[in-house]
């Protein structure tokens, strides 16, 4: 009885501190992770199943080392960065958060206009609900109500499994991609390593590391209950990549096989999917879209305003009340109101912001990353939980590719 007693302990410790890892990681397959995906899958079929092993050992590395940073410390990223390296380079950093994650924001409510226009619901309804919603989750919440709203949100994403399933995939092929070594010919092919540098980009973006530390500092998890906080971001970026497998396989299975390789969006691979995979997998993916999408539009508004304010020294949280922490508050329904106001303009050149954004992030995301590696090897800071001599191999090499796809990402956009 004795293994019983402490098997309940450690499951009561994990169930204790599960929630920001698992939330970070699977808010970045929102409406722009969604559409790459389904992209991939409808152009290239299988073959680039291959990518989501290496993609998601990366996220894993990169989440952990946010989340042990955040334990060990009991401090945010952006505060972290002010203290070691001054208010200049914070600022400059967070301008160009700010930037980029405003035009995530708009893409999130594209995203949930989109999926409601696909069963004729104007955007100007949808929209405008929906930002009221999405600000009032967050103003009127605390920390604990607004946890168990984002992972009911995060268990939504099955709808993107039991689409693949009745998809009806060549389960063997699909196997076989994703565990055998891709063809040299294909990274001669421009599109193919265009859309391998696509998905490297959509999996790991610069606002996740501010979020996940935030969230680990605000759920008041240390040192000590790190084991578990580990196990949750392990088991999120793992049920995030599982999803995305999925969602290449239902569009490889249906729009590559029926010759439907041009999507731009989760809605066009949703309205495609209706005729080839049948209501149910139409009406889940679409489904799935608006989830997606508005949980993304209240996280990254959350990420931005934890970033920016604890840079600036300035009070954040969830737990706090708007006159307790009123430039986190106004930072974040400002980015509501312009996010979704840009959308409801018309013929305001919406992929262009979409894209744009797209840019500043990759150029954004190696000066995070290398921030984060610096950081977590202070001894000063973290003591014995500096990284080890492999995990900074390791870390590093992830990093030094991540720069090199970031670079060639923005040469690919810079070309049109």
């Amino acid at each position: 009885m004795t293994w019983l007693k402490e098997w309940r302990l450690r499951l009561a410790l994990v169930v204790a501190v599960v929630g920001p890892g698992f939330i970070t990681a699977n808010v970045d397959n929102d409406a722009g992770g969604i559409a790459t995906y389904s992209v991939a899958g409808a152009q290239f079929g299988y073959t680039l199943l291959w990518t989501m092993i290496p993609i998601t050992v990366a996220l894993v590395i990169i989440q952990e080392m946010s989340s042990r940073m955040g334990a060990v410390t009991g401090k945010g990223l952006s505060d972290l960065i002010r203290e070691e390296f001054g208010l200049r380079a914070t600022f400059l950093l967070m301008l160009a958060l700010v930037a980029t994650n405003f035009g995530n924001v708009v893409s999130e409510f594209a995203g949930i206009a989109s999926s409601f226009e696909l069963f004729g619901v104007s955007k100007y309804i949808v929209v405008p609900l929906a930002a009221f919603v999405v600000w009032g989750i967050v103003v009127h919440g605390t920390y604990n109500s607004i946890e168990k709203v984002f992972l009911s949100a995060s268990a939504f994403y099955v709808c993107y499994i039991v689409s693949g399933v009745l998809a009806h995939p060549d389960w063997k092929a699909a196997a076989l991609s994703t565990v055998t070594r891709p063809e040299s010919a294909g990274f001669r092919n421009y599109g193919y390593l265009s859309m391998i540098i696509g998905l490297a980009g959509t999996t790991i973006a610069p606002w996740m590391q501010f979020y996940l530390q935030a969230s680990i500092v605000e759920k008041g998890v240390t040192a000590r209950q790190y084991k578990a906080s580990r196990l949750d971001v392990i088991i999120g970026c793992i049920f995030a990549a599982v999803v995305a497998w999925f969602i290449v396989v239902a569009c490889a299975a249906t729009l590559h096989t029926a010759g439907t390789y041009d999507i731009k969006t989760g809605a066009d691979a949703a309205e495609a999917l209706r005729p080839l995979a049948g209501e149910y997998a139409y009406l889940l993916f679409a489904a799935g879209l608006f989830n997606a999408s508005l949980f993304a539009a209240c996280i990254l508004p959350i990420s931005t305003a934890y970033a920016v304010c604890e840079g600036l020294g300035l009070e954040s949280g969830l737990d706090k009340r708007f006159e307790e922490a009123p430039a986190f508050y106004w930072l974040y329904t400002a980015l509501i109101v312009f996010g979704a106001g840009v959308v409801l303009v018309p013929r305001f050149p919406l992929f262009r912001v979409m894209v744009l954004s797209q840019v500043v992030n990759g150029i954004l995301l190696p000066f995070v990353l290398v921030f984060v590696i610096l950081l977590i090897n202070d001894r000063e800071l973290m003591g014995s939980y500096i990284n080890s001599k492999w995990y900074n191999v390791v870390s590093w090499f992830t990093v030094a590719i991540m720069i090199a796809l970031t670079i060639a990402m923005v040469i690919a956009q810079g070309r049109g």
